[in-house]
């Protein structure tokens, strides 16, 4: 996983080739925005504008609703969802379960896109996605979800005006927005900071980079015992009866 998120920070920032991967990046961005839009709507909200684009991110619009609940909800919403595609990863049915969330989630971003390179390379990666299925009983597949499911955890910069939201994946690149790059919009963390006074942006991101990080080694532990150590058992339990049998033949 560590070689898959050096490969993904490389791909989502280097010129040219951050391009290839449009889709993924259009698609994180897509359920990032749903959480912060679904949030807004249940504590009486109203959209009023969604932008997505897979080089600056996304930006909601939000009026009403509470703030906090709203903001949250990006950051929740796509660290359960990257860490359902890690156990995806480590199990096959899981995996062909949510070949279906990133199938359907890999459409529609392209309402809000007309980049043409970017809908030629959303019906490569759907055509992967079905060719998956039938490579060596669908393996392919579950290494597909592990990267996408690592992918959401390191996501690149979105950005967050004051009444304006705009979420990101991973606030230590919102840091790194405000301090190093100077980016004209306010980052997750500072948003939070202005929400909540008396906590520094640093602290508040400190305090999401720690979560996703736990939540990280929470799903890969669950999906290490919940899924490899119950099919090494079931493997020895089949192995057990089969000698079994050959004994009671004799």
């Amino acid at each position: 996983m560590v070689a898959m998120a050096v490969i993904i920070f490389g791909f989502w920032n280097v010129p040219v080739v951050r391009n290839f991967i449009n889709p993924l990046k259009l698609f994180a961005i897509g359920w990032h925005e749903l959480c912060h839009i679904s949030a807004a709507i249940l504590t009486g909200g109203r959209i009023l504008k969604i932008t997505i684009d897979p080089h600056v991110g996304g930006a909601t619009i939000v009026e009403g609703g509470s703030p906090w609940f709203t903001l949250s909800a990006g950051y929740i919403g796509s660290t359960l969802l990257g860490g359902v595609f890690i156990l995806g990863g480590w199990d096959t049915l899981v995996a062909k379960v949510m070949s279906f969330v990133l199938g359907v989630g890999l459409v529609l971003p392209l309402v809000l896109v007309r980049d043409k390179l970017t809908i030629l390379l959303t019906i490569c990666y759907e055509a992967l996605l079905i060719g998956f299925w039938f490579i060596d009983h669908a393996q392919a597949l579950r290494w597909y979800c592990l990267f996408v499911g690592v992918m959401k955890y390191v996501s690149k910069i979105n950005f967050l005006y004051t009444r304006r939201l705009t979420f990101s994946k991973h606030p230590l690149w919102d840091v790194a927005d405000d301090r190093f790059f100077h980016k004209t919009n306010d980052s997750d963390a500072t948003q939070f900071s202005i929400l909540f006074p008396r906590i520094s942006a640093h602290v508040w991101a400190a305090f999401w980079i720690f979560f996703q990080l736990g939540a990280l080694a929470s799903f890969s532990i669950l999906g290490i015992f919940a899924f490899k150590v119950r099919n090494r058992k079931l493997t020895s339990f089949v192995v057990t009866n089969s000698v079994g049998s050959l004994q009671l033949t004799r």
